[in-house]
């Protein structure tokens, strides 16, 4: 399998779980700007990362749909639940990261998408913040006396270490999250998500 992926981006995620797989992989780090190229639109006519090219050919794109195909296709690793339940309970939270939380950020990455004037972006970008901030304390309370989202470590646990890492870069107030800083913690200490983040040439 070959992953196509930018420095910090959501795609850290599949990077992420590919290492706590351990299935041979390799990695292609994109420039910004590339994901636009006529190269890269060829396998991601979406413009974006991430990108899974798998072993027969097929690419995979969409966090979700990378990361879902990914525990179903390791099973051994057990990163998609266990049975119906488990399963579906990994998905909640990996869907609520992924269309809520994720999402809750396009105003802080590209707010000329939105709005032209400059106090106009800023006040709607304290307004993401004040929204970001109250999932990110849905997500705290979920933490609360576990060491992942769901039973066992799951797809979902990387992405909420990305999206906890953009906010503290986009100055989103986690104050007070105990909870979030503790497990944000020992994720930046799990060996495969340094492995994963110096691949990208970023500092854990």
């Amino acid at each position: 399998m070959k992953l196509y992926t930018m420095s910090g981006a959501c795609s850290l995620t599949d990077h992420i779980v590919l290492e706590w797989i351990g299935h041979p992989y390799e990695v292609h780090v994109l420039e910004r700007g590339q994901q636009r190229e006529p190269a890269y639109m060829a396998i991601n006519p979406f413009g974006g990362v991430p990108a899974l090219v798998l072993d027969n050919g097929k690419v995979l794109t969409q966090n979700v749909a990378i990361l879902s195909y990914l525990a179903d296709r390791y099973p051994q690793a057990g990163l998609g639940g266990e049975g119906i339940e488990g399963r579906a309970e990994v998905m909640r939270w990996l869907c609520y990261i992924n269309s809520d939380v994720h999402a809750g950020f396009k105003p802080l990455f590209g707010p000329n998408l939105f709005v032209e004037d400059a106090t106009l972006q800023e006040v709607m970008q304290n307004k993401a913040r004040a929204r970001l901030r109250e999932m990110f304390g849905v997500l705290n309370n979920r933490l609360a006396g576990r060491e992942w989202l769901c039973d066992a470590a799951s797809i979902a646990d990387p992405y909420l270490f990305v999206v906890t890492r953009w906010a503290r870069g986009k100055q989103v107030d986690l104050s007070g999250f105990d909870h979030l800083d503790a497990f944000f913690e020992r994720m930046r200490a799990n060996a495969g998500v340094k492995a994963a983040m110096k691949a990208e040439g970023l500092t854990p």
